[in-house]
């Protein structure tokens, strides 16, 4: 008997994580691909739309009957229309993608944010099932968030709602790559944990999680670099937990991989810093690096509710 499945792709910087998701959120096929955004955005759309269909084809193949596609990726989306407006990671300037998705498959696509869909999985499946309010953060080489609400998230006016990493949590500190300075993402992602180190300790190559390891070992100067992340990142909380009152906080992405090295004293951290805030709960994501891919197969099956 045939069953029913939406094509899945959550497309990085660097990398596609793909998969064939059963219309009951079941994972029956996945895959992984170069993005290639070293040649260009539109050698991306086209390596997307080749994956896509190709998904579309192992799904025929096995036996599955393909009924929507669904693609998150980085940067400012316009999910109503469909259109990935910006991206620094692949180039993106006002693809019309989903049209493209639907033109090639001849399926119904649904197009999301990466993080934002990576929050509505963890919401929904993951770390944050059990809980009406989610706020969750990915940090990696940025800090971006997505607040669901009763398994939605909202994406804003112009696409660019959770970009938590920009809140100024050091007046005049650190440059960040959006023009800015003292923003939580340049003190606070790992991308700007391991910098700090380096530029401290005159080491080359050494990352978040060597800092994150060595802290825990008892270094002094990593612990004085982790201390410092993690007070800046209670900064950003604090303020977060103000304007979103989470009931959880999900943390994801790189950074989140130290586990209770992170947890611990930022809950601490962060419990020292509020007033007449509710505290929330703080824990690590469940679902790894899948949740971007299965929140692109819930954006999937939800556009054919939606169309129904």
């Amino acid at each position: 008997m045939n069953t029913n499945a939406v094509v899945a792709l959550d497309v990085g910087g660097t990398g596609m994580k793909c998969a064939l998701v059963g219309t009951d959120g079941t994972v029956l096929h996945t895959e992984r691909h170069p993005t290639l955004a070293q040649r260009g955005p539109e050698a991306v759309t086209e390596n997307i739309l080749e994956v896509a269909a190709g998904l579309a084809a192992r799904a025929r193949a096995d036996g599955l009957v393909p009924v929507a596609a669904g693609v998150v990726v980085p940067g400012v989306v316009d999910e109503d229309n469909g259109i990935a407006v910006w991206s620094s990671n692949v180039g993106f300037r006002d693809v019309p993608l989903r049209r493209l998705v639907e033109q090639r498959l001849g399926l119904p696509a649904a197009l999301g944010h990466d993080v934002r869909a990576g929050g509505l999985a963890e919401a929904r499946l993951g770390a944050g099932r059990d809980e009406r309010h989610v706020l969750f953060i990915a940090i990696g080489t940025g800090i971006a968030a997505a607040h669901v609400v009763d398994g939605k998230a909202e994406a804003g006016a112009h696409g660019a709602a959770g970009e938590v990493g920009h809140i100024v949590v050091r007046p005049g500190g650190a440059s960040c790559p959006c023009g800015g300075r003292g923003c939580l993402e340049s003190v606070a992602s790992a991308s700007a944990v391991g910098r700090r180190y380096v530029e401290l300790s005159g080491e080359a190559g050494v990352t978040a999680h060597d800092v994150a390891t060595r802290a825990a070992a008892g270094e002094e100067l990593a612990n004085r670099v982790w201390t410092e992340a993690v007070e800046a990142f209670a900064d950003g909380l604090l303020t977060a937990q103000a304007l979103y009152d989470a009931g959880i906080v999900v943390l994801g992405g790189g950074l989140a991989e130290a586990g209770e090295a992170l947890l611990a004293p930022l809950r601490e951290a962060l419990r020292s810093r509020v007033t007449f805030h509710r505290m929330p709960a703080i824990v690590r994501a469940g679902l790894g690096d899948t949740a971007g891919c299965l929140g692109a197969a819930l954006l999937a099956l939800d556009s054919l509710e939606t169309d129904l």
